[in-house]
């Protein structure tokens, strides 16, 4: 873990606190100040930013799909035939 602490500087503009974060984090934000450079309270803040406009993001509710299950067996004498299978599934007779 990694804490990050700031000073006690009165701001009035912006809100300082005091983070602990996973190792896992910490070093994904070290990467990402090396590969685009600033600071890593602007590294902190883009990466604050978009993580929460996209939890925050309404997204539509995907509905539940669901496959109907068919018995292919006895119906069906071999599976690599796929017509036979199909029509097995679609009800029908296969000749």
């Amino acid at each position: 873990m990694v804490d990050i602490t700031t000073s006690m500087t009165l701001c009035f503009d912006v809100m300082r606190t005091t983070l602990t974060l996973a190792d896992d984090v910490a070093s994904m934000l070290a990467r990402a100040r090396s590969r685009f450079g600033g600071s890593l309270k602007a590294v902190v803040n883009d990466a604050l930013r978009r993580g929460l406009a996209e939890i925050l993001e309404d997204k539509p509710v995907s509905r539940e799909f669901r496959t109907r299950a068919v018995a292919l067996r006895p119906r069906v004498q071999d599976v690599d035939d796929v017509a036979e299978v199909l029509a097995a599934a679609e009800g029908e007779a296969f000749s």
